[in-house]
């Protein structure tokens, strides 16, 4: 599983970093940082979660 952001549609809005932040991190300037591409399988799950909560639908996971 590997997280894909369109950098076209992403506001910087964090609902991603507020539900995983181990995974994702806003910037002073709204910019978001994946900082993990590749979750362990354990966290699937909890990144699931927080890529469905996109409000723009920025994100995306693939195998």
């Amino acid at each position: 599983m590997r997280i894909v952001v369109d950098r076209d549609r992403c506001e910087g809005l964090g609902m991603c970093e507020a539900m995983a932040h181990e995974f994702f991190e806003l910037d002073d300037d709204d910019t978001m940082t994946v900082l993990d591409e590749s979750p362990p399988e354990s966290s699937r799950a909890k990144v699931h979660a927080a890529v469905e909560a996109c409000p723009v639908l920025a994100l995306s996971l693939v195998d």
